[in-house]
């Protein structure tokens, strides 16, 4: 209805000789139904080319506007906006679209096949997934299913920081474990790390029976000296471990990246060597310098210290030099608001490659931190993390639904206050649970009716006029926009607000009416629209990963 009325201006337009040009045809929902389905300023918009006052553009405009069957009337208001509304076969006509299109509802092809790699999650693997993990783990995904719901061909890719001195203090955390020392010992390193699982990866190790390659006999259990045999083994192990959290997430990869490989396969050295003969790098005070001041960055950057080894930022210019390599022309990094100095850091490098990496490549969507509440206080620790809350800990009391939702249906770069009393609450209290209910609760009604579901694909809609019945509708025709907006934006929790909203809409009409009437037209035309309404909900909560289940 939005692309027809839009047409419908352009055509009145045109008969009053204005040019539109680069002029953008907008139209808005207007805040209260009494003005309409739709209004448009076209006629303030075209005011000062055509010199004349915008109220009286606007008459002519509806004058000369082709009639249509859809339209019931057009009013104009105020300085000039005017205002459609739409005819019953109009509202009503969502309803045999979303029954045509089913689960393609909503769905687009503005990426047109386009290939898109959006990084997400890629923690170190040096303990529990935490709850800023998660956050991560949501979002990222979400964008995610809706890139592939608009048309992208979309690659998720995880990046394993295996190298450096995390992955150090890490090895020695486990050795010292594996020799009986604990964090209460005066010898334990202040950066070591305190959880409990360091303990259960030191006995995993020491319980391991190692094989001899020339003969396959064992030759004894962990040896707590070896110190490279305890670094494989300890990442191995982490990485076990958060893949398993991941797929209790409904979370899955297609590739996966490692730093150490990044430095094994020599791609390090090749991209410094890179930058070194680009002409964008300087020795100063023995180390070695990027120019990044030159790409808009506050000062030039170390790259190699002057005591040996590259900087962090360093791998990270190699790694997205192989993702262009790759063909990635889009690239999307989902990661904790606290990267945020090294996005200009990182372009600067890619920029001073030379080989053709737009200034704004890679886009980023940076989250906030997240705070977890119970009983009204901030909840800090897992007994086995130690010094923060687990995804592992709020899937297991909430549910991987509760959580998905709750980590996803804020604005990424907004901090976010997770309630877990709020996510277990079977009321409408929790979103999450409302949102539900409303798809169970039409699930219940069709089950009661117990009828042929494809009868309804025929359903005479002309008894849909109540108020309640054009509300849900409108909100049910503004679907399709919602998911390409959130695409666009990379906002997820557009969905997530969305869905809300139309579960508010779906509530307030099955709290005022009777679906299961005796009037046969009417039960129909009824059915047909929550039938409509149910497709919508299990199509959002499809895009926010999670289910709609039929009983509640």
């Amino acid at each position: 209805m939005k692309q027809h009325i839009i047409e419908l201006l352009g055509q009145a337009a045109a008969k009053i000789g204005a040019d539109l040009g680069h002029t953008e045809i907008i139209l808005d929902r207007p805040k209260s139904s009494e003005h309409g389905d739709f209004a448009s300023n076209l006629a303030m918009q075209l005011a000062k080319p055509l010199r004349q006052n915008p109220r009286a553009i606007a008459e002519n405009l509806v004058k000369n506007l082709p009639d249509s069957d859809f339209i019931q009337k057009v009013e104009i208001a105020g300085a000039g906006f005017i205002n459609f509304f739409l005819s019953n076969i109009a509202k009503t006509a969502i309803v045999k679209a979303i029954q045509s299109k089913g689960e393609q509802f909503g769905r687009h092809n503005v990426g047109e096949g386009q290939k898109v790699q959006v990084e997400f999650v890629s923690a170190n693997p040096t303990g529990p997934l935490h709850v800023g993990h998660g956050r991560g783990a949501a979002v990222g995904d979400c964008l995610c299913r809706l890139l592939e719901a608009t048309g992208w061909d979309v690659t998720r890719e995880f990046y394993y920081n295996d190298a450096g001195q995390q992955i150090d203090n890490l090895t020695l955390s486990v050795q010292l474990r594996c020799k009986g020392i604990g964090p209460d010992n005066p010898a334990w390193p202040e950066d070591g790390y305190r959880g409990d699982y360091i303990n259960d990866v030191a006995n995993a190790y020491m319980a391991r029976l190692t094989i001899d390659a020339e003969d396959q006999h064992i030759v004894g259990k962990g040896d707590p000296n070896n110190t490279e045999a305890i670094r494989h083994f300890a990442v191995a192990y982490l990485r076990r471990e958060q893949d398993a959290d991941l797929k209790a997430f409904q979370v899955h990869f297609d590739v996966y990246s490692l730093e150490s490989a990044l430095y094994t396969h020599g791609k390090v050295e090749e991209t410094v060597q890179d930058l070194v003969t680009s002409g964008h790098t300087y020795e100063q005070d023995d180390a070695l310098w990027l120019r990044t001041t030159t790409f808009g960055d506050d000062k030039d950057r170390v790259m190699r210290k002057s005591e040996g080894g590259y900087t962090y930022f360093v791998p990270d210019v190699a790694y997205h030099k192989d993702k262009w390599q790759r063909g990635f022309k889009r690239v999307i990094n989902e990661q904790g608001a606290d990267h945020h100095s090294t996005i200009t850091r990182v372009r600067a490098g890619l920029q001073a490659l030379d080989i053709g990496i737009p200034q704004d490549w890679p886009e980023y969507v940076l989250h906030q931190m997240v705070t977890v509440m119970r009983g009204g206080e901030e909840v800090k620790i897992s007994k086995r993390a130690g010094s923060y809350v687990t995804l592992r800990d709020l899937i297991e009391e909430v549910g991987c639904d509760a959580t998905r939702f709750f980590l996803a249906a804020r604005k990424a770069d907004s901090q976010l206050v997770f309630d877990i009393d709020i996510a277990k609450a079977q009321t409408n209290d929790n979103p999450v649970y409302y949102i539900q209910y409303a798809h169970a609760r039409i699930c219940s009604v069709l089950n009661q009716w117990d009828g042929d579901i494809n009868i309804l694909k025929d359903a005479d809609l002309t008894p849909l006029n109540t108020a309640h019945e054009a509300a849900l509708m409108q909100r049910l025709a503004e679907y399709p926009e919602i998911v390409k907006i959130a695409a666009v934006e990379l906002t997820p929790h557009t969905i997530a607000n969305y869905l809300k909203d139309c579960a508010s809409d779906l509530h307030s009409y099955y709290n005022d009416s009777k679906f299961l009437v005796d009037d046969e037209p009417t039960k129909l035309a009824r059915l047909a629209l929550i039938t409509a309404t149910r497709q919508v909900l299990r199509n959002g909560l499809g895009l926010l990963g999670l289910s709609a289940p039929e009983k509640m």
